[in-house]
Order: structure tokens, then C-alpha cells, then sequence
């Protein structure tokens, strides 16, 4: 195969699309040696026909036979499932880096793998960092590889510290779009309805991160990420509502200059960064014109009315398996409110309800911080019972 080889997790999701997106724009740099998806084996059959993986994986067993029907007669690659089936895409030896796009902790062990197989990571799942930040970037290091990130805020954190020496680092800023509900008082979120919620007014995301985004979490889980990602601490990281999302993040070097990256919104930009870094491709995209975006506005967040944001934080503060734990009850409570069992509302109060469980443990070892998933999902399940019940009660 010519061109650099890509596995890629979470084909099928909007950012696994975009990564394919700038494959095919660019067919003598790329090849896919591995596709993993969930359950869509619609778009993954397509995404085989015109890739040609050497392996593909799906969620379960249940959905190797109805993939492999949709596939030509032709089709070589084998076809595998659940968490060994993303174990084998991470690690496979064809591949020199592993694109992460899956959402949520299952990012985390097939990332895990795939750095210890020594390849190079392009990061779009955040939740890797968030739960074991210290533990993968302990691994980074030991094995030598690149991790580089896909999140538009982090991509625009990681050029714009190119602009300097990261020892004059003062802070980064991350920048929020404020999501659908933006400016919309705190009384009338209660009411929130999940198409609402997902609804994003500048991004096309998959239906867990757009509500994040609505609440304001997204953006916690990037200060945790990047506290990770780029070496600062909780102090050092900012968070400013920018509705315009053409700035997509900042830094500010102890002169007191900011240095900012701005661009159109279009996930593309930061993916075809990471996959050919550091060189930069022509993507044939519409060219951000400053004289058209009108005033780019900028504002403190809300944490009264967004205290998911703010739960974000305080876990990073604490440290341990906090962010862990923050993310495993935000996980059971999104897909709770998704579900029609839990009010808008209600997603922070279970998230913080858990986060009260217990102290924070060492996050040096795996099994803790899967313990501590685990234990967290119990106690955020049993919240989300208990507040359901006072619903349908009332």
C-alpha cells in the first residue's frame, strides 16, 4: 500500500465520515487498513466497498452475518466485533495511525492498545483523556508515539502554541459556541426536550455530544482533556462563549500576547491537520472572509445556569478517578434524557449526585479508573431511577 496506512474507530459518527471525507480527497496520501463501527452497517458496507479494509469490526457478533451480506463476493478482509474487534483495528501492523473517533469511555482501551502497538493517535474521543489522562500520556512518552488532536479547540490550541515556547505559556482558552440555548433563561431549561437539545446552531455532531454541548459539558471534558493534552493545570485553562464559533480557541504567552485560530466551522480542518501534520492540504473549502462574519462576540459562561462546566472543573481540582467518575454519570444520564426518562436539568444534578459517591483514588492504574467507571455508572443509574420515579410521581 502507498500513502500513510489509518485505522479508523467510529467510522460511521460525524467525525469518522469527515476523517473519510479527507481520504477520499486525497487518495495517493492516505489508504484505511481498518474501519470499526457500532451498529450502522449500512454506511459502514459502504465505507468497505470504497475503502477495501483489510479489517472491519462492528459492535456485536449479531452483526457480522447481516455486514457481511452487504459486502461483495469479492471482499477479502475478515470482520470482527465488540472490544476485541476495536482491540485488533487499534493494533493491527499494517496501520501507522489510529484515528479515535468513537464516543465515549469505550475510546479509551482500544487508544490505550493502540499506543502501547506504538502508533501514532489522531485523538477526536476526549473521554480518553478525560478518564486515564495521566496513564495515556505516561504511555505516549514511554512509547514514543504522537498523539495529536482532532477536537477543533484543541487543534487551534496546538497551532497556536507553535507561535511560541511552551515554558511562556500563561493560559489557553477554550471557546463554546453557548450550544442551542445560548442566552435562554435558566427557568425555561427544565422544559427542554431532547430534538431541542439536539438541535446545535454551527456543528453537525452525533446525538451524545450535541447534548453535551447543550449542557455545557462538552466543554468540561475539553478542560480536562487539554489539561492532559497540553500540560497545565486547572488555573491555566479558561473557558469563554464565543456563539460565532469562527475562533476556536486561544493562547495567551506570559507577554501578554493571545495568539488565535480562527476558521470556518467545518470538522474537516482539524482532522486533515492531525492526519498530515505538520504539513497543511488544500481542502478546497469555503474561505473564511472576516469581512462577512459580522462582530465576534465573546462572554463568561453561565455556571449557575450551565453547572456542568463547573462539575468539570472541580473533578479535574480533585483529581484521582474524578474525571472518571464525571464522565461515566454524564454518559448514564445523557442517554437517560435521550430516552425521555430524565429532565434536562436533571443531567447535571445526577452527574453531581455521583461525583459525591466517594474520595478521589489514585489514577495511576487502569483497573481503578475501570472501577471506577463501573461503580460510577451503578450510582448514576440509581440516581436516574430515583428521579424518574419523582417524575412519574409528579
Amino acid at each position: 500500500m502507498n500513502g500513510k496506512m489509518i485505522s479508523l474507530l467510529g467510522s460511521t459518527g460525524s467525525i469518522g465520515r469527515n476523517v473519510l471525507a479527507v481520504v477520499r480527497r486525497f487518495p495517493d496520501r492516505f489508504r484505511v487498513t481498518g474501519l470499526a463501527a457500532g451498529r450502522n452497517i449500512e454506511e459502514l458496507a459502504r465505507q468497505v466497498r470504497e475503502f477495501a479494509p483489510l479489517l472491519v469490526s462492528v459492535a456485536e457478533e449479531e452483526l457480522v452475518a447481516p455486514l457481511a451480506e452487504l459486502l461483495p463476493p469479492g471482499y477479502g478482509g475478515r470482520i470482527f466485533w465488540g472490544e476485541e474487534g476495536n482491540r485488533r483495528i487499534a493494533t493491527m501492523e499494517e496501520c501507522r495511525m489510529v484515528v479515535s473517533a468513537v464516543v465515549g469511555s469505550v475510546g479509551l482501551l482500544p487508544t490505550l492498545e493502540a499506543i502501547r502497538a506504538g502508533k501514532d493517535i489522531g485523538l477526536a474521543n476526549k473521554e480518553t483523556l478525560v478518564m486515564a489522562g495521566r496513564l495515556i500520556m505516561d504511555a505516549v512518552r514511554e512509547y514514543g508515539v504522537h498523539l495529536l488532536p482532532i477536537d477543533s479547540e484543541h487543534s487551534a490550541i496546538f497551532q497556536a502554541l507553535e507561535a511560541g515556547r511552551r515554558q511562556d505559556v500563561a493560559r489557553i482558552i477554550l471557546t463554546a459556541s453557548g450550544g442551542p440555548f445560548h442566552g435562554r433563561k435558566g427557568a425555561d431549561l427544565s422544559s427542554v426536550t431532547p430534538a431541542q437539545a439536539l438541535n446545535h446552531p454551527n456543528w453537525d455532531m452525533g446525538r451524545k455530544i450535541s447534548i453535551d454541548s447543550a449542557t455545557l459539558m462538552n466543554k468540561g471534558l475539553e478542560v480536562i482533556e487539554a489539561r492532559w493534552l497540553f500540560d497545565v493545570q486547572a488555573g491555566q485553562i479558561g473557558v469563554v462563549v464565543h456563539p460565532q464559533s469562527i475562533v476556536h480557541s486561544l493562547v495567551e504567552f506570559r507577554d501578554g500576547s493571545v495568539v488565535a485560530q480562527l476558521g470556518i466551522p467545518d470538522m474537516r480542518i482539524p482532522i486533515a491537520y492531525a492526519l498530515s501534520y505538520p504539513e497543511r492540504m488544500d481542502l478546497g473549502l469555503t474561505r473564511l472572509s472576516l469581512s462577512q462574519c459580522g462582530n465576534l462576540s465573546f462572554e463568561e459562561p453561565d455556571y449557575e445556569r450551565f453547572p456542568a462546566l463547573q462539575l468539570a472543573f472541580a473533578a479535574l481540582e480533585q483529581g484521582g478517578v474524578k474525571p472518571a467518575m464525571l464522565n461515566a454519570a454524564n454518559e448514564v444520564a445523557v442517554e437517560a434524557f435521550l430516552e425521555g426518562r430524565l429532565g434536562f436539568t436533571d443531567i447535571a444534578a445526577v452527574v453531581d449526585a455521583t461525583l459525591a459517591l466517594a474520595g478521589p483514588q489514585e489514577d495511576r492504574d487502569l483497573q481503578a479508573i475501570l472501577l471506577a467507571d463501573r461503580l460510577a455508572r451503578q450510582r448514576a443509574g440509581e440516581e436516574v431511577s430515583r428521579r424518574t420515579t419523582t417524575r412519574q410521581a409528579g
